[in-house]
């Protein structure tokens, strides 16, 4: 997939997925804007990455970070193709009558929230030049309950149906909208669900949870025409024939 001359801006990018997708599309010779509120993070990726990427500190639960990172990213880059939604937070982990009702809605904020901020940002932009993808990082909690995970699983559902709506909306007008469930990534998220020792996931070996450089790998794919098939819906990592198609095995 050659991306000269095109501008992906990531959220969460500081780190794990959004870390591996800034150098894979940076590889694959786009121009990245890293988004996330770790100030240092995003600065030391850029730098590694050169002239070609832009670290925009910005806390995607506020519209006001989000709509300043997309204009930020257009003026500095001329517009803005691709926008991967994947900022996210698993926390609290807890029984639902134990979790904190402010830490709940935190996560609300980050995982919900963020992602519309993101739609709500670009799409206007994306439709007035006639095309543009967005993925957003779903999860197979978004389609089956998990102990311990109310709020992950409640905010990933959203995510999954935020998705559909937006590709009812706007694929007529020429945008490409849909989701990768990547599966369990070997990332600090996996590290926090290890620790809380809620559920099976919790109890999974380290060696079964995939690199973060193969859902870097898929979304990178996902902007092809060779995903097309898969618009509005869910990409899962899991299935062999996708980790076929991204060349991963």
């Amino acid at each position: 997939m050659n991306m000269v001359g095109k501008t992906v801006l990531i959220t969460g990018a500081s780190r794990g997925i959004g870390e591996a997708a800034a150098f894979t599309f940076a590889e694959a010779g786009a121009n990245v804007a890293l988004v996330a509120r770790s100030t240092d993070g995003i600065a030391d990726i850029a730098g590694k990455i050169g002239e070609r990427a832009i670290a925009i500190p910005c806390d995607v639960s506020r519209y006001s970070d989000v709509a300043a990172a997309v204009s930020a990213t257009a003026q500095t880059f001329g517009g803005l193709d691709v926008l991967i939604n994947n900022a996210g937070v698993v926390d609290p982990i807890g029984h639902l009558q134990d979790t904190d009702p402010d830490a709940w809605s935190r996560t609300i904020d980050v995982n919900v929230k963020g992602v519309m901020h993101g739609l709500h940002a670009t799409m206007p932009g994306m439709i007035a030049q006639g095309h543009g993808t967005i993925i957003n990082v779903s999860s197979g909690a978004a389609h089956g309950p998990v102990e311990g995970w109310s709020a992950y699983c409640s905010s990933k559902a959203a995510v999954y149906m935020l998705t559909r709506v937006a590709d009812k909306e706007a694929r007529e007008k020429g945008l490409r909208i849909l989701g990768l469930s990547p599966g369990t990534v070997a990332t600090q998220m996996q590290r926090e669900i290890k620790a809380s020792g809620i559920n099976p996931v919790s109890q999974l070996d380290w060696s079964v949870h995939i690199p973060p450089e193969w859902p870097a790998k898929a979304l990178l794919w996902m902007c092809s025409p060779e995903a097309d098939a898969h618009l509005g819906d869910d990409v899962s990592l899991r299935d062999d024939n996708i980790r076929r198609k991204v060349g991963l095995i």
